[in-house]
């Protein structure tokens, strides 16, 4: 059975907060894509499906074997690659054999198969290494692959990935993509990047209110949400116009009443028609009045619930917007001056010799490369985080840094108080305001850093540099569109092409480097300028 079944699921945090809410969906054996913003639950759900997270209520049918890829990947210091797959014993037996010290009865059980399937499994990831190679000898990208060929080597019936494209490099998101396209049976892979997206089978969207199922990748979700959007702005209009048509009827008929009550008055006063026939006259336009009155105010309410109904559905499917100030760049200003620059590694490997590059105006150049090559360092050196063995770096105008674990935010800060820290010229309304601008307002803004997802934590940041009161007019962002749902991560694509000062970024994301407008890069391990 390679079907999962989850039927009135729900899981509540330890302070009775609803994250999933008797959700009923099954995942069939197909590749699906777990998309919704961050907060609604996408890895909870994964670990609820895996047994890692017991159910407040609901129940799950799983298949007996399931393979659960985390986004963190913990394991005890020595661990190595053939304990990550859990054939270090075998290994020892094959090693015992190799050298004629095996028993007959460890000859019998061997499994001789092992290493070339061992081999195969590693490279289908793009890993060369050898089974002993500890894991703490890999970069992170690595880890994560190694991790992936570990679940797909025991063949479980269904594979649960939490971001497995996280950190990685172009080629370790193409192995990736790759292995999953030959991969038979449930994957359920919980993901923001629309390049492996768009390899799956089927949508599921986590919302507030439960799933939403589309038939096919992530190019065709965005289509149908896009005509979804369309069709409720179709139907607030039509639902607009209802109530415009209410009011104005109802203004007629207030007139036509008042009419009619002037006329009744005047033939009254006139004394030409008996008062018997005027008071059967009188009754029958106030009971008629009262009757038209009466349809006109449950049409009047029916249009302004529908109205409210279709604003509502607008709110659930508008993107969001986050409102970003000039920072008054100048077309020709020099921004950055790098000459000779020359980095080393921790362990004294050369990671950056003699760089040299400048930046004027508003450009927007990225930082590529390979894991390890140094791209994030570039940055910190930039910043002033890390000090360089040699050359010159000159940043000429205010800058700001934004890097993957997003420290310029402590974690025992409300929003405010970090927006406070870090711009303090500004006044507590100007820094509500700007907070409000993205999408923290009124005691959202008094949120503990601690307690944000990682989207929201990504819009606090931008808040407190692109919302700055003294522009920041160079950006450094390292891997921004990590730890973001997609609509987080379109909302910031929204607002970096609305800043009109310089960028540098480093990011694997191909899709997010072409939607902000990237025209220049350097390739770091080549460095070449592009």
């Amino acid at each position: 059975m390679s079907t999962i079944s989850l039927a009135g699921l729900s899981w509540h945090t330890p302070d009775n907060t609803p994250i999933i809410d008797h959700l009923t969906l099954t995942f069939g054996p197909e590749k699906t894509g777990l998309v919704g913003r961050n907060g609604t639950g996408k890895s909870t759900l994964l670990r609820l499906i895996s047994g890692a997270l017991d159910p407040s209520a609901g129940t799950v049918i799983r298949p007996a074997l399931v393979g659960l890829l985390q986004q963190n990947h913990d394991h005890e210091e020595g661990t190595t690659i053939a304990d990550l797959f859990g054939v270090s014993d075998q290994l020892v037996v094959l090693k015992r054999a190799d050298d004629g010290e095996a028993t007959e009865e460890e000859l019998a059980q061997a499994d001789w198969t092992l290493v070339p399937r061992l081999q195969a499994a590693l490279g289908k990831l793009g890993l060369d290494h050898a089974p002993s190679t500890r894991l703490d000898r890999l970069s992170g990208g690595q880890r994560t692959r190694a991790n992936l060929a570990a679940l797909m080597f025991a063949k479980p019936e269904a594979l649960l990935l939490d971001e497995p494209t996280n950190h990685l490099d172009r080629a370790g998101r193409r192995y990736v993509i790759e292995a999953l396209r030959d991969w038979r049976g449930c994957v359920v892979v919980a993901s923001h990047d629309r390049a492996l997206l768009d390899e799956t089978d089927a949508i599921v969207e986590l919302t507030a209110l439960g799933a939403n199922i589309y038939g096919g990748n992530y190019r065709y979700y965005r289509a149908k949400k896009e005509a979804e959007q369309a069709s409720a702005e179709h139907a607030l209009a039509v639902a607009e116009r209802a109530v415009t048509s209410s009011k104005v009827r109802a203004q007629v008929a207030a007139e036509r009443k008042a009419r009619s009550d002037r006329q009744g008055r005047q033939i009254r006063a006139s004394g030409s028609q008996p008062k018997l026939v005027l008071n059967a006259a009188k009754e029958r336009s106030e009971g008629s009045g009262a009757a038209a009155a009466r349809l006109r105010s449950r049409q009047a309410e029916m249009a302004d619930n529908a109205r409210e109904a279709a604003r509502k559905v607008i709110e659930k499917l508008e993107p969001l917007v986050m409102d970003v100030a000039p920072s008054g760049l100048a077309a020709g200003a020099d921004v950055l001056r790098i000459e000779n620059l020359r980095l080393r590694h921790l362990r004294d490997r050369p990671l950056i010799e003699n760089m040299s590059f400048s930046i004027r105006g508003p450009e927007r150049l990225a930082i590529c490369g390979a894991n390890g090559t140094g791209k994030s360092s570039l940055l910190a050196c930039i910043s002033g985080h890390l000090e360089q063995q040699s050359g010159s770096v000159s940043v000429l105008v205010p800058s700001a840094m934004i890097d993957q674990d997003l420290s310029l935010l402590d974690p025992e800060e409300t929003i405010l108080e970090a927006m406070a820290r870090i711009d303090p010229d500004a006044s507590e309304n100007a820094r509500r305001a700007t907070l409000a601008r993205f999408l923290f307002r009124g005691e959202d803004a008094n949120r503990r850093v601690a307690s944000l997802s990682g989207g929201q934590k990504m819009r606090a940041g931008l808040a407190c540099t692109l919302g700055h009161s003294n522009p920041r007019q160079l950006l450094l962002l390292d891997e921004p569109s990590n730890h973001l749902d997609i609509e987080a991560v379109e909302a910031m694509e929204m607002a970096l092409n609305n800043y009109d000062g310089a960028i540098i970024v480093v990011s694997h994301d191909a899709v997010f480097l072409e939607n902000i407008g990237i025209k220049r890069r350097i390739h770091l391990g080549s460095q070449t300028d592009q």
